[in-house]
């Protein structure tokens, strides 16, 4: 869809690489000509936007200690985005888990707001953003100020999309808005392709079995493991997957078992030294791994475990996709993602007993499960086809600017 005058895609801080960024790079793809906004730019991190016109505000040029902490930074993030100049555009898609939704415009430029989720660490359990409870203590009062603010500039883009029907529910719920619901897009061309470069004999073998695996994961080449595929933050609650497999490991030993479960933790985050300290003997840690590499892992594994409460979730897909059940809390975006039965199954509540039982259900059926996935997983992630996400977004886009908008009043 090309625009007359331009096209901006904001998003709140280019930095890393993970599901999000995997729609910005679908979105440079609709939108080639596009300016992209963001806070700060972390080239190293973020390699894999080398070749888009990235724009960045005064915070790329603070210490790196300030913009890269949540905290430090968290002052000046209410006066960055309305800071941009959006003129020379007459369409602006702001793709927002924090504050890229608070950029102004003028009449004739039409605002569309991708929403990954409302803002977390001010809407959601926001102590678990902050772990220093005298810290949270100091700035309750100033986040309080800033949810207010949320609130109002939540009301600018023209239209909002959802990520998922969870986030749609949210929105409506603290932002008072009703929103579409567009899923985030699996590339599946691009998956198929990833998995016939890294196995390409898989399919001759049958049941998608591994014909070389990495040298990084002999350790764990001939045991049974479970794995986990996320950023390492408090509210991801990885720290309870690990509390379990302690508690597993030293049950093992008791009973003189020599080889436990093992679990494979790959991501990195601010809680990743934390969570190796706790971590036992079983549990094995990987960061920056290639695609072809967790693929590797996905095929292998007896189930990826997902037990953070998922905006959306696009792990659950790739595990699907290379025929790798999902064990999940029963709630937020893995509800859509995930079929009972037929790619997974659920534990209720984020505790050691629920997530136990669920691996207990999942040891009594796993061939069943592992079975089923391997034929309803690659079907199942089909609904969320790049090629959807595109038809539908585009569609979206030609609805907002053909219509005859009436003059907007700026928050």
């Amino acid at each position: 869809m090309n625009s007359a005058k331009g096209t901006a895609i904001v998003y709140d801080w280019i930095d890393k690489w993970g599901g999000v960024e995997r729609v910005l790079l679908a979105l440079s793809e609709i939108f080639p000509e596009a300016d992209f906004f963001t806070s700060y730019y972390d080239k190293e991190g973020a390699a894999w936007a080398k070749n888009l016109k990235i724009k960045t505000s005064f915070v790329d040029k603070l210490p790196r200690f300030i913009k890269k902490g949540r905290i430090t930074s968290f002052p000046f993030y209410s006066y960055v985005f309305e800071s941009f100049d959006f003129s020379a555009y007459d369409l602006v898609v702001s793709v927002t888990s924090s504050f890229a939704k608070s950029v102004i415009t003028k009449p004739g430029t039409q605002h569309l707001c991708y929403l990954l989720t409302p803002t977390r660490y001010l809407w959601i359990q926001p102590e678990n953003y902050f772990q220093n409870n005298f810290i949270f203590s100091l700035i309750k009062p100033y986040i309080n100020c800033i949810k207010n603010w949320d609130l109002v500039v939540a009301q600018r883009p023209d239209k909002i999309i959802s990520i998922s029907q969870t986030v749609a529910d949210r929105c409506q719920r603290y932002y008072k808005r009703k929103s579409k619901v567009v899923y985030p897009p699996f590339d599946v061309e691009y998956w198929k392709q990833v998995q016939s470069a890294k196995f390409p004999s898989a399919r001759a073998q049958g049941e998608g079995k591994v014909q070389s695996y990495s040298s990084k994961f002999k350790v764990v080449e001939n045991k049974r493991y479970f794995l986990v595929v996320s950023r390492l933050e408090p509210y991801k609650k990885i720290d309870l997957v690990i509390n379990v497999f302690n508690q597993l490991a030293l049950q093992s030993k008791n009973r003189s078992h020599q080889d436990c479960t093992s679990l494979i933790i790959v991501g990195g985050g601010s809680q990743e030294k934390k969570l190796k300290k706790i971590a036992g003997g079983n549990i094995y840690f990987y960061n920056k791994l290639t695609d072809e590499e967790l693929g590797c892992l996905y095929s292998r594994a007896q189930a990826l475990i997902m037990p953070q409460e998922e905006d959306f979730g696009y792990v659950s897909l790739e595990a699907q996709f290379f025929g790798c059940p999902v064990i999940a809390y029963k709630k937020g975006g893995a509800t859509e993602t995930v079929i009972a039965g037929k790619t997974g199954l659920f534990f209720d509540s984020q505790t050691k007993e629920s997530l136990i039982k669920a691996l207990e259900r999942f040891e009594a059926k796993s061939y069943n499960i592992r079975t089923n996935t391997k034929k309803f997983g690659p079907e199942n992630v089909e609904r969320f086809d790049k090629r959807i996400f595109n038809k539908k977004f585009n569609e979206t886009i030609s609805n907002i600017t053909t219509q005859n908008s009436n003059p907007k009043t700026q928050n």
